[in-house]
């Protein structure tokens, strides 16, 4: 098989897996650069794209998980790139200005320590022999040995592991050749070392390991966890692993399996939840408890988290946008990150209307409803007990307005 049918084969098989993200990189090296620039695209957490090669190094796996489109019993192409077939595709595609770096993942071959002992050659020689300097993202495989996947961790920009399932039933179900401890053990490991380089490298001048963090996907809809189940599970990780990110795949029915339910359509909105409500996790100073729980379990499809939030929570609004702290500015629908640090600067030197946070980049078809600038409402919006007796009607076209 030549090199060109592998590469269709192999790119196409890599699709399934969504983790991958890139958050920059400052590696040195003879040639090869995503520090400042960044064949799939990728987002930098500033928000640049990084175009990566996305490949696996095969597509021929010893496992038969349900879900997986590569599993040992689907009769579909196999193909397997060597070594020196990927660090080839790797530098010619880059000279090219194909790419700015690679994503290299894995079906399980011979064992899992065999095939993390190729994925790491691929990046050591990348590195090590020809200076490659740019982005890396690498898949660890689990049940790999522990000491083996650090190795390749430090040519790595980022790792991730990814768990796939929420559940260990779920697991043993649908993956039962998978062990939780295999998954948990690698995403734990390389926490706690990306944490202790963070602290040595504020005292010396070391090299950052695995710089850009570590991340890991879930499926959704392919076991019955609710989301509540899902999230609380996300932000342990969060905490405790010092992952960079979750990535939620709506799970996609490419397989005929009486253990797997049976989705007309992949739940892509329920998918579109989940992100929102990471989101808010991460960078909004939420908690699970806040958004979920046992008696209400799944995001709601009318709005969207923060919004929901909100309406549940009706007695702390509204607030004063000149006046409110920036942790409470954050819970407004419509006010995101940026608007709430330039509500904050700009109001020591002068009070804010509406009209300065229109220019502000602020959401006001949503965030009128919830907010007041020195005491005042947004032009004929109704009084806050009017807009409560509205909201409980839970009448479609009123609530339309959020």
């Amino acid at each position: 098989m030549d090199i060109s049918e592998k590469l269709k084969i192999l790119s196409g098989a890599a699709k399934y897996d969504v983790s991958c993200s890139s958050s920059g990189s400052n590696r040195k090296g003879s040639f090869g650069d995503s520090s400042v620039s960044g064949i799939c695209h990728s987002w930098s957490e500033d928000g640049r794209c990084i175009s990566l090669l996305k490949i696996l190094f095969t597509n021929s796996c010893m496992y038969d998980c349900a879900y997986c489109h590569n599993r040992v019993s689907n009769d579909v192409p196999r193909a397997s790139f060597s070594v020196e077939e990927v660090v080839n595709l790797t530098i010619n595609f880059y000279k090219r200005n194909y790419i700015e770096g690679l994503f290299l993942s894995s079906g399980i071959i011979g064992s899992p320590n065999h095939t993390m002992e190729l994925l790491y050659l691929v990046v050591k020689k990348l590195r090590i022999e020809y200076g490659f300097g740019g982005y890396i993202h690498l898949k660890a495989i689990p049940g790999a040995d522990i000491g083996l996947i650090k190795s390749a961790a430090k040519y790595a920009d980022r790792m991730s592991v990814n768990i796939e399932l929420p559940s260990e039933a779920s697991l043993k179900l649908l993956a039962p050749q998978k062990k939780k401890e295999d998954i948990l053990a690698p995403l734990t490991s390389l926490g706690e070392e990306y944490s202790l380089n963070l602290e040595e490298k504020s005292r010396f001048k070391k090299d950052s390991f695995i710089p850009a963090g570590q991340s890991t996907q879930m499926i959704v809809g392919a076991s019955p966890e609710s989301d509540y189940q899902i999230l609380n599970l996300s932000e342990n990780m969060y905490k405790k692993m010092h992952l960079k990110r979750v990535y939620y795949s709506a799970y996609i029915p490419i397989n005929e399996d009486k253990r797997l339910p049976e989705h007309v359509n992949p739940p892509l909105l329920r998918e579109h939840r989940l992100y929102q409500a990471d989101w808010l996790l991460r960078f909004y100073g939420f908690s699970v408890s806040e958004i979920l729980n046992d008696s209400s379990p799944f995001l709601e499809k009318e709005y969207d988290p923060k919004v929901s939030w909100a309406l549940r929570n009706l007695d702390f609004f509204p607030i004063d946008i000149n006046r409110s702290d920036y942790e409470m500015l954050l819970r407004v629908p419509g006010i995101g990150i940026r608007s709430a640090l330039k509500i904050v600067q700009y109001r020591r030197q002068f009070p804010l209307n509406f009209e300065n946070l229109k220019k502000m980049g602020v959401a006001l078809k949503r965030a009128k409803y919830f907010i007041t600038c020195s005491g005042k409402l947004m032009g004929s919006i109704p009084a806050q007990t009017e807009l409560m007796r509205l909201l409980s009607e839970k009448k479609h076209k009123q609530l339309q307005l959020f």
